[in-house]
């Protein structure tokens, strides 16, 4: 599975212009129909009273049956927008917006705004009578002027949790199991990460390999949003058998545990890149892409396109961060118990680090590039005891200190119903990914 099977594309932004961008300035019966998702506002309700079959009228009717001076405006903030520009554009009243700005609360609220958010107001003669806007995914800001005086408040509009179970079989990739199945992108990435300390899913899933995952999915008005947390999983690797659990301890942090309640965490990830393709392995004796001889390669490159976030593999102290060589731009991190990791070739560090700061297992500590002796795009990554080059790929981690004997009645209570669900008989049998052709281009380094 390459690289992108992995990466979510993000929606394309479309950027709003300035004041070419006020969506409609027209009546309020003529649009209220088309704003019905909007949270309800009692003014333009009232509005809507006047006109209630302007949706079945030709535009010129519904002008002349609603009241001329009365008028809905819904704007788009464009980059660098202001409110007080935007109210100077549209001639409304300011002596209305500082008094909204005057209420209780309403001031962060309004002023935050971001390019793409969308405030809805009406006004009659340039004189507020009536604003929304969203302020976040489940919160909208609602002001009201019924008697002249300004009314403000918070709709909530929670997120609605449900749980699901999925399960599939691979022939090609994790990716692609997963959405054949029903799940999503984000899914698949999810349930890789759980497991990404045990099971590399780029170079050792193998077809027939299977899952079974229980999650949860989050609604709004009955309408899917997007999943949730991983609850409990299972994965079979040529046919070794993974489980891991959510756990919630006191403190309120969550986790991943196998059911005997040793955290899935290791001390070190397996790989400093998600979902990257090894190029070239740990050896005594390789021939060298750029060079052109034969000499040791003591670590492992892993091939990524440029700008690859490159991930601290455990949590350490920067000792070394700049230009090295053959390494080009580089960084080097102490450990506990003399480890000291190396990651070569990056495009660039990541800002705000310096030599001597502490980073946490996961931090991005640069970005892949083919700076050095490179002959394409990859991270080459050393792992070292004491000095003495190991092989990152055999080398055994200690495992993490299982869940105190204290904890361990309520990690049964939580988590032994979510790992039942796994367990579930029958489940319905599913479509398996057609496979394609695995990548066969390399690039190699130092």
């Amino acid at each position: 599975m390459t690289q992108p099977d992995f990466v979510q594309a993000a929606a394309e932004a479309t950027e709003p212009s300035r004041f070419g961008i006020v969506a409609s300035c027209i009546v309020a019966g003529a649009i209220l129909s088309a704003a019905d998702a909007q949270v309800r506002n009692p003014v333009l309700e009232a509005i809507a009273d006047d006109a209630v079959s302007a949706v079945d009228l030709p535009v010129s009717d519904v002008l002349a049956a609603a009241p001329a001076s009365f008028e809905f405006v819904a704007i788009t903030i464009g980059r660098n927008d202001t409110l007080d520009q935007l109210f100077r554009g549209l001639q409304l009243k300011l002596s209305g917006l500082a008094e909204l700005r005057s209420l209780p609360d309403v001031r962060k609220s309004l002023d935050m705004i971001r390019p793409g958010d969308v405030i809805q107001l009406t006004h009659l003669d340039g004189e507020i009578k009536s604003l929304t806007r969203r302020i976040d995914e489940t919160a909208t800001l609602s002001v009201t002027r019924p008697d002249g005086v300004f009314s403000a408040s918070i709709v909530e509009n929670p997120l609605e949790t449900g749980e699901h179970m999925l399960h599939g079989s691979i022939a090609s990739s994790l990716y692609d199991a997963v959405n054949l199945a029903g799940g999503t992108n984000r899914l698949a990435v999810e349930l890789a990460h759980v497991f990404q300390y045990d099971i590399d899913f780029v170079n050792q899933a193998q077809p027939g390999d299977s899952f079974i995952v229980a999650y949860e999915q989050q609604f709004q008005d009955g309408e899917f949003v997007r999943d949730g947390d991983i609850l409990a999983a299972e994965f079979v690797n040529s046919g070794k058998t993974y489980r891991a659990v959510r756990y919630v301890g006191p403190n309120g942090k969550a986790d991943y545990y196998t059911p005997d309640g040793r955290p899935v965490r290791k001390a070190f990830l397996r790989y400093p890149v998600d979902y990257a393709r090894i190029s070239s392995g740990f050896s005594s004796a390789r021939r060298h892409p750029v060079l052109n001889r034969v000499r040791a390669h003591k670590g492992i490159d892993f091939a990524a396109p440029t700008g690859t976030p490159i991930k601290a593999a455990g949590a350490g102290r920067i000792t070394s961060r700049g230009r090295n060589g053959g390494y080009g731009n580089a960084v080097v991190l102490a450990h506990k118990n003399g480890i000291t990791t190396l990651y070569g070739h990056m495009s660039r560090f990541a800002k705000g680090q310096q030599v001597g700061d502490y980073v946490t297992q996961g931090q991005v500590i640069g970005y892949v590039g083919m700076t050095g002796l490179a002959s394409g795009p990859h991270v080459h990554y050393e792992y070292r005891v004491n000095g003495v080059y190991k092989n990152p790929a055999r080398v055994t981690v200690p495992k993490a200190d299982p869940i105190p004997e204290s904890l361990m009645a309520d990690f049964k209570a939580q988590t032994e119903p979510l790992l039942a669900r796994l367990d579930a008989p029958a489940l319905p049998a599913v479509q398996v990914a057609s496979a394609t052709p695995a990548p066969t281009s390399t690039h190699a380094g130092r």
